[in-house]
């Protein structure tokens, strides 16, 4: 993958080594808001050390404590080039996320990572886990150069070097997931996903199965098939498997996998197409979040299941109109075809009531531009049918950064979804303006039963337009954290 990942060394140091003889480029310290005099006390113990007024230094630039507050001073030392003082905000996992993002960012030499001393276990790995998402890129240029920064992570103990070695899978999850989805369209045909994920589960031990479009075809996956139609690169359908201890839960996360979405027929202005070849990121979010998952081996069994299909026009792709058979013989009628995430959605899920039998379904897709009305980029849209499930995953996502807010299936809006020809519409036509994330969650709902279930429309925070905290351009891998901490936490609460 184009990705390049920083270089991140955890040391534990006994009482009796010096920190400050450690080899690197940068000095780089910090404290929180709730220890004023920290500042002093680190700066007074450098200025003895090293022969420098830092305390008078730090004092003159103002450095601050406000989460990712960056204070860089050239110390004008032969073996040491800059001091950089970090605010650590108010120590929670978010602002020590936020910190460390800010320095991967405007470190451009080796540094060494004092300021972690004071912080423990899952701080630490807080601050780990941000150093590597905002250190996070994605090029192909052909001039693109190495990334030869390394930053040391100090630790005090075993317990915070196993949070940093847990930060660095998580972040390796997200970088994973980013790189899926970041790839050009060009480059990323269904199949070429279907080998990523070969390769995924061959590294992680997961078991794979890749559906062709043949065999598709002869097990009824009409819904697949029909938005792939319209592209000479065929749809096929991706099923990884992690085994669990017996009679664990079993849990079926589904992702879609739209590798690029045109509109199809119902073709998408020139503007809102830029960024369509992420609209894999649920499928992407599931894989990095499998990965993940084959390392910890959680209490629980995990099936994923990824639908991946291309959207677009041609002399054989689906239409407005057309009655299409889902798996297992419901119909839908198509309103437009660039509401197609949720018509593969819709065999995935109803794939796995009816074959996979799971205790629980959590879908996640950037299924509606409706869904950041309200929400904008920073929350996933969460809807469930299960109350102890949607506050599992609200908890998940508070924890771990990927924020989800909690809407309504409001049952009046079903109605919109009623068709004349097929056993139901697959999107309303105008009649609840603003309601399309709503609706579609309805649609969805439709193919479920009475499974516990969850979707996360993710069009929102799926991808950004500029890196802020600890989330990058592009593709955001938002899902990969909150389903990480879900199934981490999945045995804890059932």
């Amino acid at each position: 993958m184009p990705s390049q990942p920083l270089d991140v060394q955890v040391l534990t140091l006994t009482e009796n080594e010096d920190p400050y003889g450690l080899e690197a480029d940068v000095l780089l310290l910090g404290g929180t808001s709730d220890d004023p005099g920290y500042r002093d006390r680190v700066a007074a113990e450098l200025s003895a050390v090293l022969g420098v007024d830092a305390v008078r230094l730090l004092a003159r630039r103002e450095a601050g404590s406000d989460a990712g507050a960056f204070t860089s001073i050239d110390l004008d030392l032969p073996d040491r080039q800059a001091l950089v003082w970090l605010g650590l905000g108010n120590g929670s996992s978010a602002d020590l996320r936020a910190a460390g993002a800010a320095a991967a960012r405007g470190v451009s030499r080796p540094a060494l990572c004092l300021l972690t001393r004071g912080l423990e276990g899952d701080q630490l790995g807080a601050f780990t886990e941000g150093l590597l998402l905002g250190g996070y890129s994605f090029s192909l240029k052909s001039s693109t150069r190495q990334d030869d920064r390394r930053f040391t992570v100090l630790a005090s103990d075993a317990t915070g070097v196993a949070a940093c070695e847990r930060a660095v899978q998580l972040a390796e999850g997200v970088a994973l997931a980013r790189d899926l989805a970041n790839a050009p369209s060009s480059l990323k045909s269904p199949e070429w996903f279907a080998d990523r994920c070969l390769e995924v589960a061959e590294d992680a031990r997961l078991r794979c199965r890749i559906t062709t479009a043949a065999h598709l075809s002869r097990q009824g996956f009409g819904g697949i098939l029909a938005v792939g139609g319209g592209s000479v690169r065929p749809p096929l359908l991706v099923q990884m498997g992690l085994s669990g201890p017996a009679k664990a839960p079993h849990v079926v996360l589904v992702g879609k996998g739209i590798t690029y979405d045109s509109g199809g027929l119902s073709l998408k202005p020139v503007d809102s197409m830029a960024m369509m070849k992420t609209d894999m990121a649920g499928a992407a979010a599931v894989v990095g979040a499998m990965s993940i998952a084959g390392r910890r081996r959680p209490k629980v069994r995990v099936t994923a299941l990824l639908p991946v299909a291309e959207n677009m026009p041609s002399g054989t792709a689906y239409r407005p109109g057309d009655v299409v058979t889902q798996y297992g013989g419901a119909t839908t009628e198509i309103v437009n075809t660039d509401a197609e995430g949720r018509i593969v959605l819709a065999d995935a899920l109803a794939f796995a009531v009816a074959r996979l039998r799971p205790d629980i379904i959590v879908d996640i897709a950037t299924l509606t531009g409706a869904a950041t009305f309200g929400l904008s980029r920073n929350f996933g849209a969460l809807y469930a049918n299960d109350e102890q499930l949607a506050e599992e995953l609200t908890q998940a996502g508070a924890d771990s950064g990927d924020r989800l807010w909690r809407m309504p299936l409001e049952r009046d809006y079903r109605a919109a979804l009623d068709s004349p020809v097929a056993d139901i519409r697959q999107s309303a036509t105008g009649a609840i303006p603003g309601g399309g994330s709503i609706v579609a969650a309805l649609f969805l709902q439709h193919f479920i039963g009475d499974t516990p279930w969850a979707h996360l429309d993710i069009a929102g925070p799926g991808r950004s337009e500029a890196d802020r905290l600890e989330i990058s351009a592009g593709a955001t891998g938002f899902g990969v954290r909150v389903l990480t901490r879900w199934l981490d936490t999945f045995g804890d609460r059932r």
